[in-house]
């Protein structure tokens, strides 16, 4: 699991840069920067938790896995955006950052929803 976090850290800073160079233009293209900065504190926790220490393991993955669970919840607005946006109806979020929060908001309900059946195998393995 310690590799696929680094991965989904990677693909939150590549959203970040694609996002940045697209809105970087526009007031709020410092915003662009959130998932690189989420990405960031994924690949950090990826890279502690590639140990051989169950414990360290252990501690980092549940660090990492909230991390993404924060980065799912704050995108909710922009999801919900998004929706509204497909519907016809326009939202109080800007379409861009809208569209750039959609995709974090996907990327990290992934991310936890992996983690998460990581954990209840490795649990259900432990009981064996």
């Amino acid at each position: 699991m310690a590799k696929l976090t680094i991965g989904f850290g990677v693909l939150l800073i590549l959203l970040s840069a694609v996002a940045y160079t697209q809105l970087g233009q526009h007031s709020h293209g410092i915003h662009s920067l959130i998932p690189g900065a989420f990405g960031l504190l994924l690949v950090i926790f990826g890279a502690l938790a590639n140990t051989p220490v169950a414990k360290k393991r252990m501690l980092f993955m549940h660090i990492a896995v909230t991390v993404g669970l924060l980065g799912f919840l704050g995108t909710i607005p922009g999801l919900i955006g998004v929706i509204k946006m497909a519907v016809g109806q326009s939202s109080g979020v800007a379409p861009d950052a809208a569209k750039v929060q959609a995709i974090m908001g996907t990327i990290c309900l992934i991310y936890v929803l992996l983690c998460v059946r990581s954990f209840i195998a490795a649990r259900r393995a432990r009981l064996v």
